[in-house]
């Protein structure tokens, strides 16, 4: 995959069998990259989206969303990439078709101190990293948006660390 490789569903971004790891720094991401490439990821499975590529990236998903990207959490997550990207995120965008292989990449994430991760399947979209209470979300809906599970409710209350 490559950045104009944009698999979509309903105009957003939706990479299935990929993880999409978000880091806190430039550093965490080049860290956690090397870290897949050392664990058998080949460079063409791995993508790296800076903050400003993300950000520019999800300004265009949300842009061109269609009526039915707001049935699923399709459009809330690339509202929530958006506003990690302006906190300074970095973005990973690891092929992993395979359960063992999202395992690796989980693994890899939390070591590097990823904020957050998911990864994509056909019908679900699955957090790989505990986030926030660990209450269940309710009520979400594309004008909610996610429930960041974080003490201001905010993808910015994910602190750097």
């Amino acid at each position: 995959m490559n950045p104009t490789d944009r698999p979509a569903a309903y105009g957003v971004f939706k990479p299935v069998g990929h993880v999409i790891v978000a880091l806190p720094s430039d550093d965490d991401a080049q860290h956690a990259m090397t870290a897949l490439f050392r664990a058998g990821f080949a460079a063409a499975d791995v993508l790296l989206y800076s903050p400003e590529q993300m950000k520019r990236q999800a300004e265009i998903d949300i842009e061109q969303a269609g009526v039915l990207a707001g049935v699923g959490q399709e459009l809330n997550l690339v509202k929530a990439h958006h506003e990690l990207a302006q906190n300074g995120h970095s973005f990973l965008v690891v092929r992993a078709p395979k359960a063992e292989q999202v395992q690796r990449v989980a693994n890899i994430a939390r070591r590097f101190n990823a904020t957050r991760a998911q990864s994509y399947g056909h019908l679900l979209i699955e957090e790989l990293i505990e986030v926030g209470s660990g209450e269940k979300q309710v009520a979400e809906s594309p004008d909610r948006g996610l429930d960041a599970q974080t003490r201001s409710g905010h993808e910015a209350g994910a602190a750097r660390r």
